[in-house]
């Protein structure tokens, strides 16, 4: 309790500033974000290490420089992705439609309106934060819309991220809820869709299968396959472009509407199969600072 009041004493002027930096135009903070640049990549350094060495084991065909390349542009993007994020606490629907674009929204309409629901699959790539605005795209009105989250340790910044996250009226699920939260939906007598964001590294007692990702053995989450085989969920996939700053579009694919008839982890094979084409498209807008392969195959 001591510790939830001295978090909110402390963060509360941090939350005030945010919320004033929300209220000007990306215009402007696409120049805030330029300066912060230099300052994250140059002077803080900010997990460096890390993506040189994700680089280098993701391309080792590419020349020093043409990493270095990459590592420059993901940074001024990751900069982006910041002052972007912040914006969603004051963005009005025409600018975010504007913003983020969905292609082939009518797949997912068609399958949740015909009574199926849905699990969406996507990565950390571009603003991720932006596809909770598919809500704006679809009339789905016996669905629950909701996307998978990890709450953050500290709480203060846990109820902000909250609140960027459900602004387009998406529900947060705890991901250690995920079933039961479905299950309660199935049972209320709607359907669901859900955002799973599946390409970071799970930990070694959710480690149950592995694949080959950006040229590396890499252990992969399983639970969404294992979720859309349960309950019969059709899956789909988010394939997400950087049209140009501050704009972005996702094509809604297929990659299972009948999940009980694919063998174990083909689903998930297919998910990283699409996640790495659309890094390799243009990788600089992937995640790269995740320490995406400190677990070794043994």
């Amino acid at each position: 309790m001591k510790k939830h009041i001295l978090q909110n004493i402390c963060l509360a002027p941090f939350g005030l500033f945010l919320r004033i930096v929300a209220l000007l135009p990306l215009r402007i903070l696409y120049i805030l974000s330029d300066l912060l640049y230099p300052l994250v990549y140059y002077i803080g350094r900010y997990r460096l290490h890390i993506v040189r060495k994700n680089l280098k084991n993701a391309f080792p065909q590419n020349t020093p420089q043409e990493r270095k390349a990459i590592e420059r542009r993901f940074y001024r993007h990751f900069c982006d992705y910041f002052f972007e994020t912040i914006k969603l606490l004051h963005i009005s629907d025409d600018e975010m439609r504007r913003r983020m674009q969905f292609v082939n929204a009518e797949l997912l309409e068609s399958t949740l309106n015909s009574g199926r629901s849905v699990i969406m699959m996507l990565g950390h790539y571009g603003n991720w934060e932006y596809i909770s605005s598919i809500s704006l795209w679809i009339n789905t009105p016996n669905t629950r819309l909701g996307q998978i989250y990890r709450p953050l340790k500290n709480e203060w910044f846990d109820r902000l991220f909250l609140k960027i996250r459900s602004r387009f009226g998406l529900t947060c699920i705890p991901k250690t809820g995920t079933l039961r939260s479905l299950l309660s939906v199935r049972a209320s007598g709607k359907q669901s869709g859900t955002g799973f964001i599946s390409d970071q590294t799970p930990s070694p007692a959710n480690i149950h299968h592995w694949t080959t990702f950006l040229n590396q053995d890499t252990p992969v989450f399983t639970g969404g396959e294992i979720i859309a085989k349960k309950l019969d969920i059709a899956v789909m996939y988010f394939d997400v472009e950087v049209i140009k700053r501050g704009y972005y579009r996702a094509t809604i694919r297929e990659i299972e509407l009948d999940p009980r008839t694919r063998p174990d982890f083909e689903i998930t094979d297919r998910y990283i199969g699409l996640m790495e084409q659309t890094i390799l498209r243009a990788p600089e807008y992937w995640l790269w600072t995740h320490n995406r392969w400190k677990h070794q195959h043994l």
